[in-house]
């Protein structure tokens, strides 16, 4: 049975919220493997999302000190982290960017993009969607996974982790290289 997430507050939330996005990951790249484009679109954006909360949560008082106003910090602290508004993706992903995450803006973008495919599925005008094969989309889909994970990698020795992820370490090479391409 799922647990729920553990409060932002809690020391576990970051390790919860990128184990999360380790198994969308492992699920989108499944989904590929099975010809489910437009599930795997999903799972991947749902990954990319996964992470986003946990950065945003890591890096909370960074970006409280780089907020404007009383209430903007007040809304990261109470909104944007537990839910990550998928509306305010890119200006959460500024905010990253804002301290030190390089590159987030554009891999959002690419989340987001694959976001919409998730429900229009491919369109060869793009009125609807940005990619017009299923070929497109499945390479955005290998390519943020794969940034995904070296994201992850590079947060291994700021992370506490806890017991599950020992046991998610133990069932693979280190729990962290475990995403096949």
């Amino acid at each position: 049975m799922e647990k729920p997430l553990p409060k932002p507050s809690s020391e576990g939330y970051v390790e919860t919220r990128l184990l999360e996005a380790l198994g969308e990951a492992r699920l989108a790249l499944r989904f590929l493997e099975e010809g489910l484009t437009r599930n795997a679109a999903c799972k991947a954006f749902q990954a990319w999302k996964a992470l986003l909360a946990a950065l945003l949560r890591l890096e909370l008082e960074k970006l409280k000190a780089v907020a404007k106003t009383e209430e903007e910090r007040r809304w990261l602290e109470s909104r944007a982290v537990p839910r990550i508004p998928t509306a305010k993706m890119k200006e959460l992903s500024r905010l990253l960017r804002d301290v030190g995450h390089v590159g987030v803006t554009a891999w959002t973008a690419v989340a987001l993009d694959l976001h919409d495919y998730q429900y229009h599925g491919s369109d060869p005008d793009t009125a609807l969607s940005k990619y017009t094969t299923r070929e497109s989309a499945a390479a955005d889909v290998v390519e943020l996974i794969q940034e995904l994970a070296k994201r992850i990698e590079a947060l291994k020795g700021r992370i506490k982790w806890g017991r599950r992820a020992g046991k998610s370490a133990r069932r693979g090479e280190e729990g962290f290289n475990t995403l096949s391409f």
